[in-house]
């Protein structure tokens, strides 16, 4: 059964900020995490309770409640970690 994902409001104004082959990979990538939110691609965050996916040189951050992927943030890797 596939996991819900729904979007943080900000996280999603940040995709449609990206390159258009950007969010193309990461939309296969969420499609893939929909599927299996516990892959080897994914590692959860020091300190927090979000895991982080790999996409080339950018990340997505979200947290995993039951049946639900909560995507908080979007970004590349040089700041994403910035808060």
């Amino acid at each position: 059964m596939p996991y819900k994902i729904i979007w943080d409001e900000n996280a999603y104004e940040e995709l449609n900020k990206l390159e258009f082959s950007i969010i193309n990979r990461m939309q296969k990538k969420i499609n893939e995490l929909s599927e299996n939110p516990y892959s080897k691609d994914i590692k959860r965050l020091k300190g927090m309770e979000a895991y982080r996916l790999r996409v080339g040189d950018y990340r997505i951050l979200f947290e995993i409640e039951k049946d639900t992927i909560l995507i908080l943030k979007v970004g590349h890797r040089k700041n994403i970690y910035d808060i």
